[in-house]
């Protein structure tokens, strides 16, 4: 007969860890960024099977010890050496058959950066770093390891929802930036055309003018703004 556990601490003891079967969990990264008025996503490609020569999001395995957040951190910090950028959770995939090689749950995060901040190499388990178009990778045009391109896809639709009601398309600059490029930027990611008056009516609030110009192109010169929400 069965003897029932005196106590919580005697339960922990007794139970039998082996009776579930093991799963592993990732972080998968989706370091986003702007390149030639493209939304462009880091894509590393795989010089080990499975996928091998296929292109796949930077991704570490979460440790025991860490939280997800800590494991998305550290990914962020060994892969691409990047930190203090806006990241945030995107959305869980679990897909029974999403890698073939054993039963892993992603938990995937979005990093949006600045182009310049970017600086990365080739790991070990890859042959090749680059930034890739998000619509080709869409589009079929690139090939695509474990459930990636679906992924990418979500990620896509996300950034399109939140930067009508966020500040996140500031994310995308390090410090000072100009109205036009702010609205190029942002209809980027809308994936539509805005009309200038209405833009600045949104935007201005947010940003404070810093009485410098930019003179390049020459073209009619712009100032340059910084990010700066009323409080």
């Amino acid at each position: 007969m069965n003897r029932e556990p005196g106590s919580e601490k005697e339960y922990l003891d007794s139970y039998n860890q082996e009776q579930f079967k093991k799963m592993s969990v990732a972080t998968d990264l989706l370091i986003l960024t702007i390149e030639e008025d493209r939304l462009v996503v880091l894509m590393t490609k795989r010089s080990e099977y499975p996928f091998k020569n296929c292109w796949a999001l930077p991704g570490v395995f979460v440790r025991m010890e860490e939280t997800l957040e800590e494991a998305a951190v550290r990914g962020l910090k060994e892969e691409v050496n990047l930190e203090n950028i806006y990241l945030e959770q995107l959305y869980t995939f679990g897909d029974v058959d999403r890698d073939p090689r054993l039963r892993v749950i992603s938990v995937t995060y979005m990093a949006l950066t600045p182009l310049e901040k970017l600086d990365f190499k080739a790991g070990s388990r890859v042959s090749e770093v680059k930034l890739l178009p998000v619509e080709d990778i869409i589009g079929g045009e690139i090939e695509t390891a474990f459930d990636h391109r679906e992924i990418i896809r979500y990620a896509k639709w996300r950034l399109k929802n939140k930067v009508e009601y966020t500040d996140i398309v500031f994310h995308f600059f390090s410090d000072m930036f100009t109205l036009p490029k702010l609205q190029k930027v942002y209809e980027i990611l809308a994936e539509k055309k805005v009309y200038k008056t209405n833009f600045r009516k949104k935007f201005l609030p947010l940003i404070t003018d810093t009485e410098l110009e930019d003179r390049s192109g020459g073209r009619r010169p712009s100032r340059y703004y910084r990010y700066w929400p009323e409080t």
